[in-house]
Protein backbone atom coordinates (compact mmCIF):
# COMPACT_ATOMS: atom_id res chain seq x y z
CA UNK A 1 0.00 0.00 0.00
CA UNK A 2 2.89 2.55 0.91
CA UNK A 3 4.83 2.23 -2.58
CA UNK A 4 1.46 2.10 -4.80
CA UNK A 5 0.23 5.37 -2.49
CA UNK A 6 3.52 7.02 -3.55
CA UNK A 7 3.97 5.86 -7.25
CA UNK A 8 -0.15 7.00 -7.65
CA UNK A 9 1.12 10.47 -5.89
CA UNK A 10 4.50 10.81 -7.97
CA UNK A 11 2.62 9.58 -11.50
CA UNK A 12 -0.21 12.28 -10.91
CA UNK A 13 1.81 15.22 -9.58
CA UNK A 14 4.70 15.02 -12.08
CA UNK A 15 3.45 16.30 -14.84
CA UNK A 16 0.67 18.93 -13.49
CA UNK A 17 1.52 22.51 -12.41
CA UNK A 18 1.21 21.37 -8.80
CA UNK A 19 4.60 20.75 -7.65
CA UNK A 20 5.14 16.87 -6.88
CA UNK A 21 7.75 17.69 -4.13
CA UNK A 22 5.02 18.96 -2.15
CA UNK A 23 3.04 15.82 -2.29
CA UNK A 24 6.17 13.79 -1.95
CA UNK A 25 6.36 15.74 1.75
CA UNK A 26 2.91 16.26 2.69
CA UNK A 27 1.66 12.58 2.02
CA UNK A 28 4.59 10.67 4.03
CA UNK A 29 3.73 13.46 6.78
CA UNK A 30 0.24 12.90 6.78
CA UNK A 31 0.70 9.26 7.20
CA UNK A 32 3.80 8.43 9.19
CA UNK A 33 6.40 6.81 6.43
CA UNK A 34 9.64 6.60 6.40
CA UNK A 35 11.49 7.50 2.81
CA UNK A 36 10.72 4.85 0.33
CA UNK A 37 14.46 4.03 -0.75
CA UNK A 38 16.28 5.11 -3.96
CA UNK A 39 15.15 1.82 -5.64
CA UNK A 40 11.49 3.08 -5.68
CA UNK A 41 12.21 6.44 -6.62
CA UNK A 42 14.19 5.48 -9.69
CA UNK A 43 11.18 3.03 -10.81
CA UNK A 44 8.67 6.20 -10.76
CA UNK A 45 11.03 8.18 -12.36
CA UNK A 46 10.96 5.39 -15.37
CA UNK A 47 7.23 4.86 -14.84
CA UNK A 48 6.14 8.88 -15.63
CA UNK A 49 9.21 8.68 -18.46
CA UNK A 50 7.76 6.10 -20.26
CA UNK A 51 3.89 7.56 -20.01
CA UNK A 52 5.40 11.16 -21.55
CA UNK A 53 6.95 9.35 -23.84
CA UNK A 54 4.07 7.35 -25.26
CA UNK A 55 2.10 10.18 -24.96
CA UNK A 56 4.61 12.59 -27.14
CA UNK A 57 5.70 9.80 -29.53
CA UNK A 58 4.97 11.77 -32.51
CA UNK A 59 7.11 14.50 -31.24
CA UNK A 60 9.71 11.83 -30.57
CA UNK A 61 10.02 10.33 -34.26
CA UNK A 62 9.88 14.02 -35.52
CA UNK A 63 12.81 14.39 -33.47
CA UNK A 64 14.42 11.21 -34.20
CA UNK A 65 13.58 11.48 -38.10
CA UNK A 66 15.37 15.47 -37.81
CA UNK A 67 18.40 13.79 -36.42
CA UNK A 68 18.23 11.26 -39.01
CA UNK A 69 18.84 13.73 -41.57
CA UNK A 70 21.41 15.77 -40.01
CA UNK A 71 23.70 12.44 -39.99
CA UNK A 72 22.38 11.45 -43.71
CA UNK A 73 23.62 15.36 -44.58
CA UNK A 74 20.15 16.33 -45.72
CA UNK A 75 19.93 19.71 -43.39
CA UNK A 76 17.83 20.79 -40.60
CA UNK A 77 14.59 20.37 -40.49
CA UNK A 78 11.13 21.16 -37.58
CA UNK A 79 12.32 17.93 -35.88
CA UNK A 80 15.97 19.49 -35.98
CA UNK A 81 15.18 22.02 -34.76
CA UNK A 82 13.39 20.79 -31.68
CA UNK A 83 15.84 18.63 -30.61
CA UNK A 84 18.31 21.67 -30.58
CA UNK A 85 15.49 23.59 -28.41
CA UNK A 86 15.14 20.72 -25.93
CA UNK A 87 19.11 20.96 -25.53
CA UNK A 88 19.49 24.90 -24.99
CA UNK A 89 16.37 24.76 -22.50
CA UNK A 90 18.03 22.15 -20.62
CA UNK A 91 21.64 23.72 -20.21
CA UNK A 92 20.43 25.86 -17.78
CA UNK A 93 18.91 23.83 -15.18
CA UNK A 94 22.27 21.43 -15.43
CA UNK A 95 24.57 24.08 -14.74
CA UNK A 96 22.24 25.16 -11.82
CA UNK A 97 21.65 21.51 -10.57
CA UNK A 98 25.24 21.43 -10.17
CA UNK A 99 26.12 24.44 -8.30
CA UNK A 100 23.02 23.58 -5.76
CA UNK A 101 23.50 20.38 -5.42
CA UNK A 102 28.10 21.40 -4.75
CA UNK A 103 26.22 23.61 -2.22
CA UNK A 104 23.58 21.81 -0.73
CA UNK A 105 24.49 17.96 -0.30
CA UNK A 106 21.39 16.75 0.68
CA UNK A 107 19.18 19.07 -0.93
CA UNK A 108 16.01 21.18 0.63
CA UNK A 109 14.21 20.21 2.21
CA UNK A 110 12.89 22.74 4.37
CA UNK A 111 8.69 22.07 4.30
CA UNK A 112 8.90 25.91 4.98
CA UNK A 113 10.51 26.76 1.71
CA UNK A 114 8.91 23.77 -0.12
CA UNK A 115 4.81 26.16 1.50
CA UNK A 116 5.98 29.44 -0.17
CA UNK A 117 7.44 28.48 -3.53
CA UNK A 118 3.99 25.84 -3.75
CA UNK A 119 1.58 29.11 -3.02
CA UNK A 120 3.88 31.95 -4.36
CA UNK A 121 4.48 30.28 -7.91
CA UNK A 122 0.57 29.04 -8.01
CA UNK A 123 0.08 32.92 -7.74
CA UNK A 124 2.55 33.68 -10.52
CA UNK A 125 0.98 30.71 -13.15
CA UNK A 126 -1.97 32.58 -12.25
CA UNK A 127 -0.57 35.86 -13.13
CA UNK A 128 0.67 34.97 -16.44
CA UNK A 129 -2.38 32.79 -17.39
CA UNK A 130 -4.80 35.70 -16.88
CA UNK A 131 -2.75 38.01 -18.70
CA UNK A 132 -0.70 36.20 -20.78
CA UNK A 133 -2.12 36.03 -24.70
CA UNK A 134 -2.64 33.33 -26.68
CA UNK A 135 -0.62 33.64 -29.84
CA UNK A 136 1.98 30.91 -30.44
CA UNK A 137 2.29 27.36 -30.74
CA UNK A 138 5.41 25.27 -30.38
CA UNK A 139 6.58 26.01 -34.40
CA UNK A 140 6.20 29.67 -33.53
CA UNK A 141 9.13 29.51 -30.32
CA UNK A 142 12.19 31.69 -31.09
CA UNK A 143 15.58 31.18 -29.83
CA UNK A 144 14.39 34.06 -27.00
CA UNK A 145 11.54 32.43 -26.15
CA UNK A 146 13.61 28.88 -25.44
CA UNK A 147 16.38 30.62 -23.49
CA UNK A 148 13.33 32.05 -21.53
CA UNK A 149 11.66 28.84 -20.69
CA UNK A 150 15.20 27.28 -20.19
CA UNK A 151 16.05 29.65 -17.20
CA UNK A 152 12.93 29.16 -15.81
CA UNK A 153 13.35 25.62 -15.26
CA UNK A 154 16.24 26.39 -13.26
CA UNK A 155 14.12 27.82 -10.73
CA UNK A 156 12.33 24.43 -10.06
CA UNK A 157 14.99 23.48 -7.95
CA UNK A 158 13.61 25.31 -5.43
CA UNK A 159 11.55 22.50 -4.06
CA UNK A 160 7.46 23.32 -4.38
CA UNK A 161 7.91 25.12 -7.25
CA UNK A 162 6.98 22.70 -10.05
CA UNK A 163 9.05 22.14 -12.86
CA UNK A 164 6.03 21.69 -15.16
CA UNK A 165 4.46 24.75 -13.27
CA UNK A 166 7.35 27.24 -13.94
CA UNK A 167 8.22 26.14 -17.45
CA UNK A 168 4.19 26.55 -18.12
CA UNK A 169 4.31 30.04 -16.27
CA UNK A 170 6.99 31.04 -18.72
CA UNK A 171 5.01 29.81 -21.80
CA UNK A 172 2.44 31.57 -21.07
CA UNK A 173 4.28 35.11 -20.18
CA UNK A 174 5.89 34.34 -23.54
CA UNK A 175 2.30 34.58 -25.41
CA UNK A 176 1.91 30.34 -25.63
CA UNK A 177 -1.31 28.97 -26.03
CA UNK A 178 -1.64 26.86 -22.68
CA UNK A 179 -1.36 23.04 -24.27
CA UNK A 180 1.38 24.26 -26.16
CA UNK A 181 2.90 25.75 -23.18
CA UNK A 182 1.94 22.25 -21.25
CA UNK A 183 2.98 20.00 -24.63
CA UNK A 184 6.56 21.87 -24.48
CA UNK A 185 6.82 22.08 -20.99
CA UNK A 186 6.53 18.14 -21.21
CA UNK A 187 8.84 17.73 -24.02
CA UNK A 188 11.31 19.49 -21.24
CA UNK A 189 10.86 17.16 -19.29
CA UNK A 190 12.04 14.19 -21.17
CA UNK A 191 16.05 15.14 -20.60
CA UNK A 192 15.01 16.47 -17.10
CA UNK A 193 13.43 13.30 -15.97
CA UNK A 194 16.51 10.76 -17.52
CA UNK A 195 19.05 13.30 -16.06
CA UNK A 196 17.41 13.12 -12.64
CA UNK A 197 16.72 8.97 -12.89
CA UNK A 198 20.45 8.69 -14.24
CA UNK A 199 21.88 10.16 -11.28
CA UNK A 200 19.52 8.45 -8.97
CA UNK A 201 20.36 5.03 -10.48
CA UNK A 202 24.05 5.54 -10.41
CA UNK A 203 23.24 6.10 -6.68
CA UNK A 204 21.51 3.18 -6.46
CA UNK A 205 24.32 1.07 -8.48
CA UNK A 206 26.79 2.59 -5.52
CA UNK A 207 24.45 1.44 -2.99
CA UNK A 208 24.55 -2.01 -4.28
CA UNK A 209 20.83 -2.48 -3.35
CA UNK A 210 19.27 -2.44 -6.53
CA UNK A 211 17.22 -6.15 -6.82
CA UNK A 212 14.25 -6.01 -8.24
CA UNK A 213 11.25 -6.93 -6.54
CA UNK A 214 7.30 -7.33 -6.92
CA UNK A 215 7.09 -3.68 -5.81
CA UNK A 216 9.35 -2.28 -7.86
CA UNK A 217 7.68 -3.57 -10.73
CA UNK A 218 4.30 -2.56 -9.02
CA UNK A 219 6.09 1.38 -8.50
CA UNK A 220 6.68 1.53 -12.32
CA UNK A 221 3.37 0.29 -13.93
CA UNK A 222 1.35 2.58 -11.40
CA UNK A 223 3.37 5.71 -12.19
CA UNK A 224 3.34 5.05 -15.44
CA UNK A 225 -0.43 4.51 -15.79
CA UNK A 226 -1.48 7.51 -13.70
CA UNK A 227 1.32 10.17 -14.89
CA UNK A 228 -0.41 8.87 -18.48
CA UNK A 229 -3.71 9.46 -17.70
CA UNK A 230 -3.10 12.70 -15.86
CA UNK A 231 -1.22 14.24 -18.81
CA UNK A 232 -4.39 13.13 -21.12
CA UNK A 233 -6.73 14.92 -18.66
CA UNK A 234 -4.59 17.68 -18.29
CA UNK A 235 -4.59 18.59 -21.81
CA UNK A 236 -8.23 17.50 -22.74
CA UNK A 237 -8.65 21.01 -20.08
CA UNK A 238 -6.23 23.08 -21.29
CA UNK A 239 -7.17 22.65 -24.74
CA UNK A 240 -10.77 24.31 -23.60
CA UNK A 241 -10.04 25.96 -20.31
CA UNK A 242 -7.30 27.54 -17.85
CA UNK A 243 -4.71 27.01 -15.54
CA UNK A 244 -7.13 28.17 -12.37
CA UNK A 245 -8.11 25.13 -10.52
CA UNK A 246 -4.42 24.28 -10.56
CA UNK A 247 -3.77 27.62 -8.82
CA UNK A 248 -6.29 27.24 -6.18
CA UNK A 249 -4.89 24.08 -5.13
CA UNK A 250 -1.33 25.21 -5.50
CA UNK A 251 -2.29 27.76 -2.83
CA UNK A 252 -4.53 25.33 -0.57
CA UNK A 253 -1.76 22.98 -0.41
CA UNK A 254 0.86 25.81 0.07
CA UNK A 255 -1.06 26.73 3.10
CA UNK A 256 -1.56 23.78 4.58
CA UNK A 257 2.27 23.28 4.17
CA UNK A 258 2.98 26.30 5.75
CA UNK A 259 0.34 25.62 8.74
CA UNK A 260 2.45 22.62 9.13
CA UNK A 261 5.68 24.47 9.05
CA UNK A 262 4.82 27.37 11.41
CA UNK A 263 3.35 24.85 14.23
CA UNK A 264 -0.61 25.37 13.45
CA UNK A 265 -0.98 21.84 12.64
CA UNK A 266 0.69 18.64 13.89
Amino acid sequence: MHIAILALVQGISEFLPISSSGHLVLVPWLLGWKDQGLIIDVAVHVGTLGAVMVYLRKEIAQMLTGLWRVAKGRGFNDGTRLVMYLVLGTIPVVIAGFLVNSIYTDGIRSITVIGWATLGFGVVLWISDRFGLTLKRIEHLKLFDVIVIGLSQALALIPGTSRSGITMTAGRLLGMERSDAARFSMLLSIPAIMGAGTLKGYELFQSGDGGLTTSVFVATFLSFITAFVAIFLMMAWLRRATFTPFVIYRILLGGFLLAIAYGHIG
